[in-house]
């Protein structure tokens, strides 16, 4: 049903694409879709601003079947607050010539990224929420193919190396024109083979993608594969982002807009939510009602 529901978005999908930062050893890249242009729904961060344009529309009407069909498996379920580590698996994918060989040490640093702002421990800003998510490295193997390490033939390398079950978090390492793009938990039913995130390599910490190379690209499109949308979905309308304590935002923030208020409702826009598009130095947490909802949805999809 829902890989159907993706289909009717795919053409609006590739008209949302602008901008997004790459590589410093590369050219400029200009193109970042927040959702995969395939038959799987998926979203992604980027852009001119240098993070927007990487969103999908979910129309009342897909919202409501999603709704559903998730009130449905939990029918009779108890959403359980228990901790979770995630398994993670990542794949190198390198040119023949050994571009994007990101070493073991900032996969490392990455993971220790992850559970640094799952656990609400920014190195850059202290006390953040707790989600109860931890993350542990499962394993890393490295393929070196050219038209893979540019995302080229993307299901199929995936449907190739992907590794774990439904709960196993699988992050591919490329370099393309978006900084990330990411699965959505209710899609992996349908398509477990390509579950998971791909990022651009050089947004790992230490690389060079210039104020996106803390790591944070990974929390970002992890938030996705958990059931997050960005904090700017459907702009200062309802239900934007269906979590109740993340303030309307009329539009992605770029930089660190310190004060920014883009709606009448209530708060100032959520700047430091690994949701926006803000800088890495400029995340600071998730929301408790954000925490809450990939509890409920890591419950229906992925537990």
């Amino acid at each position: 049903m829902f890989i159907t529901l993706a289909r009717l978005v795919a053409g609006l999908v590739a008209a949302l694409s602008i901008g997004a930062p790459g590589a410093a050893s590369h050219p400029p890249v200009t193109k970042h879709p927040c959702f995969e242009p395939v038959d799987v729904g998926a979203a992604a961060r980027g852009a001119t601003n240098p993070r927007s344009g990487d969103h999908r529309t979910i129309t009342p009407a897909m919202q409501r079947r999603i709704d559903v069909r998730t009130a449905g498996i939990l029918a009779g379920r108890r959403v359980s607050t228990a901790a979770v580590t995630i398994p993670v698996y990542v794949h190198v994918m390198t040119s023949k010539a050994g571009a994007g060989d990101v070493s073991n040490t900032r996969i490392a640093r990455q993971i220790t990224v992850l559970n640094q702002t799952y656990s609400g421990h920014d190195a850059d800003h202290a006390g953040g929420v707790d989600t109860g998510f931890r993350f542990r490295l499962a394993g890393t193997d490295r393929h070196a193919n050219t038209t893979w390490h540019s995302d080229g033939d993307s299901e199929a390398y995936r449907a190739q190396t992907r590794k774990g079950g439904r709960n196993a978090l699988n992050i591919w390492l490329v370099d393309f024109g978006y900084l990330g793009i990411a699965t959505f938990p209710w899609d992996a039913a349908g398509a477990i083979g390509i579950d998971g995130i791909r990022v651009q390599f050089s947004s790992l910490p230490g690389g060079s993608a210039t104020h996106y190379s803390e790591g944070k690209t990974v929390t970002h499109e992890t938030g996705h594969w958990l059931g997050l949308y960005h904090t700017f979905q459907d702009g200062c309308g309802s239900p934007g982002d269906e979590v109740a304590d993340t303030p309307a935002q009329s539009s992605p923030s770029t930089g660190c807009p310190t004060g920014r208020d883009s709606c009448s409702a209530p708060g100032l826009d959520p700047i430091h939510n690994y949701m926006d598009y803000s800088y890495d130095a400029c995340y600071q947490s998730f929301s408790p009602q954000q925490a809450a909802r990939m509890k409920k949805m890591w419950t229906a999809y992925r537990a």
